[in-house]
C-alpha cells in the first residue's frame, strides 16, 4: 500500500510544470530561431553541415539544403508543438501567447520562402538569384521577428522576475 501511494504522488509530481520549464519551454526553446530572416540562417544554407555517407570509411559529403531545411523546420514544428501544450493560466498566458505569436509568424516563412531557397541552393541557381529571395526574405520578414521575439524576451523576463528565474541574454541580436 505504501509503495502505490509513493507512485501515485511520484506520478502526479511529474505531471506539474514547474516555473522553469514553462520558461525553458516557451522561451528558451525559440532559440532555435536563432538567425531568422538574417545572415545567421542564410549561412546555414549557404555552408551547409556534412552528413556521413560511408561509415567503414568515414566519407561525408555535405546534405542538401532541403535536408538542412527540414531538420530546421521539424525541431521548430516540435518545439512550437511543445509550446501549444503548455497549460495556460493567468501567470503563463502572456509568455505563451507570445511564444506562440512568433512560432506561427516564422513557420510559414520555413514552409515556403525557406524551402524556395533552399531548392534553388540545391537546383545550382545563380547567385544572384539566391542573393534576391535571401533580401527579399530579410526585408520582408525581419523586423516582424524582431518585434516578435523582443516581445517574447520582454515576456519571459517579467515572469522569469516573478519566479526569481535567473536569465541572463547572452547574444541579445540575432542577426
Amino acid at each position: 500500500m505504501l509503495l502505490a501511494g509513493c507512485c501515485l504522488v511520484a506520478v502526479a509530481g511529474c505531471e506539474r510544470t514547474t516555473p522553469e520549464q514553462y520558461f525553458a519551454k516557451a522561451v528558451l526553446g525559440s532559440n532555435l530561431l536563432y538567425g531568422f530572416a538574417g545572415p545567421a540562417m542564410q549561412s546555414q544554407l549557404a555552408s551547409p553541415s556534412a552528413k556521413l555517407t560511408d561509415a567503414k570509411t568515414g566519407a561525408t559529403a555535405p546534405m542538401k539544403r532541403a535536408e538542412v531545411l527540414e531538420a530546421k523546420l521539424d525541431a521548430v514544428q516540435n518545439s512550437f508543438e511543445t509550446v501549444k501544450s503548455l497549460k495556460r493560466n493567468d501567470d503563463t498566458k502572456e509568455m505563451i501567447a507570445a511564444s506562440l505569436a512568433l512560432y506561427e509568424f516564422v513557420l510559414p516563412v520555413y514552409r515556403n520562402e525557406y524551402r524556395e531557397l533552399a531548392a534553388l541552393y540545391d537546383s545550382g541557381a545563380a547567385p544572384e538569384k539566391i542573393a534576391a529571395l535571401e533580401k527579399t526574405i530579410a526585408e520582408k520578414y525581419s523586423a516582424q521577428f524582431q518585434s516578435l521575439r523582443s516581445a517574447l524576451i520582454a515576456a519571459g523576463k517579467s515572469y522569469a522576475a516573478r519566479h526569481n528565474i535567473k536569465v541572463q541574454e547572452v547574444n541579445p541580436s540575432p542577426r
